[in-house]
């Protein structure tokens, strides 16, 4: 049997270890496509391009192996832009694997053809154009590589229609085994200087970023604030790296300023920043002749004007932990401040969690999923303004169990994320949480949701306008213009689908309605009218100077 650039190219994915590739296919991938059927990966045909890399790179995120993805030239590959970004800004390894007009011989002119390679370059960490068949095995571990490695991102492969179909000699092409790479460890004189400035500080804090978010380095943040006792916080995406049922959790930066935690962050003179990620909105700003910062991360810190640390430990984060967790031990500083602080703010959102007005409020919300979700459940959010309320009042228990974008912070991801979930953790809950907006800019994934047979619910909080925006706009004093919509009827859309719908009536049904949900199984969409009302307390609040001089 011939063996094509197409075949060999499947054989170097299946080496990777790849099983699955999302997408939706076309003309130009039609060989790459029977190289497909015959091999031992799966396809899971989505109904949007940009869908199909939204769960690509959810896989990522979850596995930290590549996800796969796959489309034509032209409109099909520039449909991945949105998410090639969120997963070079979120840092999840994903490979786009693309179609193109062939390159050896004009077939129609210009038609379709756009530079499809250099569109990439500036949103991904590699991307090539595939000319000659010999280099496909070596290409795809490249590219692989390069996705995988600190620091996780996009890569692209173009695979010509003619390409694709060329005869090669597997004898002279083998594929290449993936080769075992460690990191780095830190020198040891960084650790004793670490050590030192803890030792010196009065009042230190730990921060948990999105880099921190890997399978070793959450058991060694755990040991290190059991045996220290100091007290953490967390960004958005470093969230459940450690338990934050933990008696140690101040809460987490959902903005960069003027924001409650920073009652216990402006006290604080020496915070060790581990897994800081430059694309996350800053958990604090940094000033000359302030507090100081430890970087401890897998690469150095990008400085900038708020961010330029004063000492940075290198090297794989787990080893540089544990390494520091020995040296320290438990730590004599005065807490008393912190724990005063995590007091008034457990209590605060407890007290908001307990209003039953409806429509519910985003507070009531937060607390309704955190009782209706186990501790290994799994959120996966949107973007919209309670993505804020989400970070701030939703405790999470384990990692990736509140899977949030605060890097490119995308509409349209929440739906493609809670079903790559759901996909690969069938006998978890796995629930979407989307705005109105951001759901119908993905809403025709429910029928791929449906066909995959998934066990999920899909929650669009219902304000009929994109609130965000509109919560930015009375911020800044403009008018309320502009933003307001007209929506479908959600359940009748779900039942389109085939699929379950439902909407809620009163504060107390929620959660008897959501439990009901997940006992029936399959895809389920819940319509909840929402009051963004409160939305105001997260730009000003009377409560938090008092909070800060506790």
């Amino acid at each position: 049997m011939t063996t094509n650039a197409s075949d060999l190219f499947i054989k170097a994915l299946e080496r990777e270890g790849v099983e699955r590739i999302y997408g939706v296919p076309g003309e130009e991938n039609l060989d790459f496509l029977e190289a497909l059927r015959k091999s031992s990966i799966e396809l899971i045909l989505t109904r949007h391009e940009q869908g199909a890399a939204f769960m690509a790179a959810t896989y990522g995120r979850l596995t930290g192996k590549t996800g796969v993805c796959v489309a034509t030239l032209g409109p099909g590959a520039t449909n991945f832009v949105t998410a090639a970004a969120y997963a070079q800004l979120g840092a999840f390894p994903m490979m786009m694997i693309t179609g193109q007009k062939p390159i050896k011989h004009s077939k129609q002119g210009q038609f379709q053809i756009v530079d499809i390679v250099d569109m990439m370059r500036p949103i991904t960490k590699y991307t090539k154009q595939i000319v000659n068949v010999n280099m496909i095995p070596s290409i795809v571990r490249e590219a692989f590589r390069v996705a995988e490695e600190e620091r996780p991102g996009a890569v692209h492969l173009e695979l010509p229609e003619d390409v694709a179909a060329e005869p090669v000699d597997e004898k002279t092409t083998p594929i290449f085994s993936k080769s075992r790479v460690r990191i780095p460890h830190a020198d040891e004189c960084v650790i004793d200087e670490a050590k030192t400035l803890v030792e010196a500080a009065e009042f230190p804090l730990l921060l948990v970023g999105a880099g921190a978010n890997r399978k070793r380095v959450s058991k060694a943040l755990t040991e290190f604030v059991n045996a220290t006792g100091m007290y953490f916080f967390n960004t958005q995406m470093g969230k459940g790296v450690i338990d934050e049922s933990s008696d140690k959790f101040i809460g987490t930066a959902a903005l960069s300023d003027n924001d409650y935690i920073h009652c216990a962050i402006d006290r604080s003179d020496l915070i060790i920043n581990v897994g800081h990620d430059v694309v996350e909105k800053p958990p604090f700003f940094m000033e000359h002749g302030g507090k100081k910062v430890i970087h401890v991360n897998f690469n150095s810190a990008i400085v900038d004007n708020v961010y330029f640390p004063q000492l940075e430990i290198v090297g794989d984060i787990a080893s540089s932990i544990s390494r520091l967790t020995q040296k320290l031990g438990k730590l004599n500083d005065d807490y008393s401040y912190f724990e005063r602080v995590k007091q008034q703010l457990d209590e605060r959102t407890a007290r908001d969690t307990k209003v039953a007005d409806f429509p519910m409020t985003p507070q009531t919300l937060v607390g309704a999923v955190r009782e209706a979700m186990p501790k290994d459940g799994i959120i996966a959010l949107d973007n919209g303004v309670y993505k804020v309320w989400f970070a701030r009042n939703y405790d999470a228990y384990e990692p990736n169990t509140i899977l949030l974008d605060n890097a490119l912070a995308t509409m349209g991801a929440g739906l493609p994320s809670a079903m790559e979930s759901a996909r690969l953790y069938p006998g978890r809950r796995v629930m979407a949480i989307c705005g109105d907006g951001g759901f119908m800019m993905n809403s025709q994934e429910l029928e791929t949701a449906g066909r995959l047979g998934l066990n999920l619910i899909v929650l669009i909080l219902n304000d009929s306008s994109y609130g965000m925006i509109r919560w930015k706009q009375y911020g800044m004093g403009f008018q309320d213009y502009g933003l307001e919509f007209n929506n479908p009827d959600f359940v009748k859309y779900a039942e389109s689908y085939g699929l379950h719908g439902h909407r809620v009536e009163s504060t107390e049904s929620f959660v008897p309605l959501v439990n009901s949900c997940f006992e029936q199984g399959g895809v389920h969409l819940i319509d909840l009218p929402v009051d963004y009302s409160e939305n105001t307390k997260v730009l000003i609040d009377e409560l938090k100077e008092k909070i800060c001089v506790v």
